[in-house]
């Protein structure tokens, strides 16, 4: 029987332990051999990356027991951190272990094998990393990114591609590291050789440009004896981003580029002259996506000439390119959103897929019959999937009319529904990045509110990524403001349609989200709380060395150049407005945190103290930017959740801890 119930007070199934140990998805899909493996989050094991392989047989097999951590810190959101190779006497892979970010060699089918390490440890600032590996067996050599510190700064560093021997000779000897590019661009990805094995390809861009913004696709020569000749730009520029490069079977370039505003597809001969491309599926939708982590793919060529692609606008599908004809027949099956990775065996194309009933799965897709099918990390619904909400694909508008894209999750629940004449709090979620989008996916941490009788609205504000370079071109220099207000302009579109209680409305946001839920707060009277995530708060702190090499320059398109607009900088800054926060917060931070760090935090709270502004402060240890172990999820959800109760004034009837809120 249907009870009734105020908003925010539902029972729910869907506990902070569940949503936590369902946290995140598999990544980085691979062939060795004929057997698909891929990395898989193990929130439980204090927040590690599995390695795993699905044998013949069809069993899932962890490959590396605890504490290895399969997962790089190079540009320190990481890269593809591992590479396999089929021989005879079995299969051999190569992996970074997160701990001291060492590549390592392994056999997993020989007798009494241990990981042995290929590279050996610097002491100097964040030491040596890697990322982005590709086997040469018959070299006797991993090709890969080398990032390498010079100093102390987190910008004293520099990035080559290297070749490192599998005979372990570097483990202890840097000399032993063979550099093949010539390091003169800042950021570079792991090469891709041709099938014939004369020419190497791979992406590189330098300060100020992100990859999004301006990247060159680069070719040079390989000689018999392993090295490069001079490189030469074959593609891109400043303002026209390549994100990943590949061979052709047949020897050809394959690369995506958004020289026309979306990223579509492009095929050349290695020998032709620069810019003697043809597009090969020219369409206003995207087939690649920002290049936030190095060696994340989008496509992969077939040997029959065919190209699985990932590609939509919004949300993704996995298809298959004929770059004859420029058609693509999308593979049937429930999922709605695929992640940036993808691979090809045969006639065999595997890749990460979702949907909002299910969250991320292995799938593969066989080519010749059309089937798909789930072959690993198969989603199991934890509990009823009647308490999963029910998405809503939205388009609002903002000022001067603009398009504002959405996800609205109301508040679903199989049996309980709220008075007729209360209306229900809706809390606004700000994606991180800002360069990214909220994807339509099925997550446990939305339906840990909506279970419960809060909605959710996923903004893909301004500068969301899936939507072409013009939708994502409208927050340079608009950070702060773009994105606040079409936060805002949802908000308040759902409270004018009779959706939300306009006096019950949140905003919540990690990273970049977390600087625009805390840059509402100074600038908007919208919300009536907040929960704030490893957030940027300083932007002349974080412009002036107090985050990444990365993003040390990022605000130069968001914001303007610190030296030419100093007071820009000031303006938007929430701790330099503290004294305008009068709403309610809750702010979550990782200690071990070097993109957004606690400094940041920290001041801000300072400049805050002793305003009687109710608030709570949380830092974990042992996290960085994103968490990763199950108990700091839970307390981080609980937390929130108790911070809505009491803003919204909400009986949990003491199923959560009550969040201490100070002053």
């Amino acid at each position: 029987m249907t009870q009734t119930r105020p908003y925010g007070s539902w029972p729910s199934p869907i506990d902070a332990e569940l949503a936590a140990a369902h946290d995140g998805a598999p990544g980085y899909v691979g062939f060795v051999g004929a057997e698909t493996w891929w990395t898989e989050p193990r929130p439980t094991e204090a927040g590690r990356r599995a390695l795993v392989r699905r044998l013949p047989d069809g069993e899932e097999r962890t490959v590396l027991p605890l504490p290895w951590n399969v997962r790089s810190r190079v540009v320190e959101y990481g890269g593809r951190p591992w590479a396999g190779a089929e021989r005879p006497e079995g299969p051999l892979v190569v992996f970074v272990d997160f701990a001291d970010q060492r590549l390592y060699a392994y056999e997993p089918d020989a007798p009494d094998a241990e990981p042995r390490p290929l590279t050996p440890v610097s002491a100097v600032g964040g030491g040596l990393r890697w990322a982005d590996p590709v086997l040469h067996p018959g070299r006797g050599e991993v090709w890969c990114v080398l990032e390498e510190f010079t100093g102390d700064a987190p910008t004293d560093v520099r990035r080559v591609i290297a070749a490192v021997p599998l005979d372990g000779s570097a483990a202890g000897d840097r000399g032993a590291v063979r550099e093949l590019s010539d390091g003169r661009h800042r950021f570079v990805t792991g090469p891709r050789l041709s099938p014939d094995g004369t020419h190497a390809a791979w992406i590189a861009w330098d300060h100020p440009r992100m990859p999004w913004d301006g990247t060159e696709l680069t070719l040079a020569d390989v000689r018999d004896d392993g090295t490069f000749g001079p490189a030469r730009t074959f593609a891109g520029g400043p303002d026209e981003s390549v994100v990943q490069v590949e061979w052709a079977h047949d020897g050809r370039l394959l690369f995506s580029s958004d020289r026309t505003g979306w990223w579509n597809l492009y095929r050349a001969d290695p020998d032709a002259e620069a810019g003697h491309v043809r597009p090969l599926c020219p369409r206003e939708e995207e087939f690649a996506g920002p290049l936030w982590q190095i060696g994340l793919n989008w496509f992969a060529p077939l040997e029959s000439g065919l190209i699985a692609v990932v590609h939509g606008k919004g949300a993704t599908a996995l298809g298959i390119l004929d770059p004859e004809t420029g058609e693509v027949v999308d593979s049937a099956g429930p999922w709605t959103e695929w992640a940036s990775t993808v691979a090809a065996h045969g006639t065999r194309v595997i890749g990460v897929a979702a949907s909002p009933r299910s969250a991320y799965e292995v799938v593969e897709l066989d080519t010749c019959t059309g089937h798909a099918r789930v072959i690993g990390a198969a989603h199991d619904d934890p509990v009823d999937p009647t308490y999963y909400p029910e998405p809503q694909i939205r388009t609002f508008y903002g000022p001067a009319g603009r398009e504002i894209h959405a996800h609205i999750y109301p508040p679903h629940h199989p049996g309980h529904i709220a008075p007729d004449d209360e209306l229900p709090p809706y809390v606004v979620w700000a994606h991180g990045g800002p360069t990214g989008r909220s994807p339509l996916v099925l997550d446990l941490a939305v339906a840990y509110f909506t279970s419960r009788g809060i909605g959710v609205a996923e903004v893909n504000y301004g500068g969301s990524t899936g939507y072409g370079r013009a939708y994502r071109d409208r927050l340079r220099e608009q950070w702060g403001i773009g994105d606040v207000e079409d936060c805002a302009a949802v908000a308040l579109g759902l409270a004018d349609e009779g959706t939300a209680d306009r006096a019950r409305l949140a905003i919540r946001g990690g990273s970049a989200g977390g600087w625009t839920a805390a840059t509402s707060l100074t600038s908007t009277d919208v919300y009536a709380c907040a929960a704030i995530s490893y957030p940027v708060l300083d932007l002349a702190a974080f412009a002036s060395g107090e985050t990444h090499d990365l993003e040390s320059r990022y605000l130069e398109s968001l914001v303007g150049r610190l030296d030419e607009v100093p007071g820009r900088y000031a303006e938007r800054s929430p701790v330099r407005h503290a004294e305008l926060i009068s709403t309610p917060f809750l702010l979550l931070q990782g200690l071990d945190d070097v993109v957004c760090p606690p400094a940041q935090s920290e001041r801000f709270l300072a400049r805050l103290a002793g305003r009687g502004v109710p608030h709570a402060y949380i830092a974990f240890e042992g996290e960085g930017h994103g968490f990763r172990r199950a108990d700091t999820m839970v307390r981080a959800l609980e937390a929130e959740l108790s911070l809505y109760a009491q803003v919204f004034r909400i009986d949990l009837a003491g199923r959560v801890p009550t969040l201490e809120l100070t002053k």
